[in-house]
């Protein structure tokens, strides 16, 4: 029965946008972090990120990409890929899979189209820098 079916609430992960120097591209670029600020380990850390939303009254979206971390060690960040500035305006959908023991835990992160920008940040824990994060 779906009663019976219990679904743990992912705590203390969660994804941050971080601004840095790219000597590749020769100005600051937005990168996105996973941020594991829990007591416990994450095994088997699968992430898939898109974006999606309309520029112009189009639809626009961009391939699926997939990350695969065999552990994230507690209190800490695992840098994940960089967002190209031109996704900026879309939704950048992060979708977390992870597992605690032999839990399984998920949880959707999106950034909402514009919120990455400089003018969002706030400090980000355990990198000790300004990012935009979501929960």
């Amino acid at each position: 029965m779906k009663k019976d079916i219990k679904i743990p609430e992912v705590e203390n992960v969660f994804l941050a946008a971080v601004q840095e120097w790219s000597d590749d591209f020769m100005e600051k670029v937005w990168y996105a972090y996973l941020v594991n600020d829990s007591d416990f380990n994450l095994g088997s850390v699968m992430v898939v990120s898109k974006a999606f939303g309309t520029i112009d009254g189009e639809m626009k979206k961009t391939s699926v990409l997939r990350h695969a971390f065999v552990e994230v060690p507690a209190v800490s960040v695992v840098k994940i890929e960089m967002i190209e500035k031109s996704l900026l305006v879309l939704n950048n959908e992060f979708m977390v899979t992870f597992f605690i023991g032999n839990t399984l835990y998920d949880k959707k992160f999106i950034f909402k189209s514009n919120l990455i920008n400089e003018n969002k940040t706030e400090e980000v824990p355990i990198l000790f820098v300004e990012g935009v994060m979501v929960k």
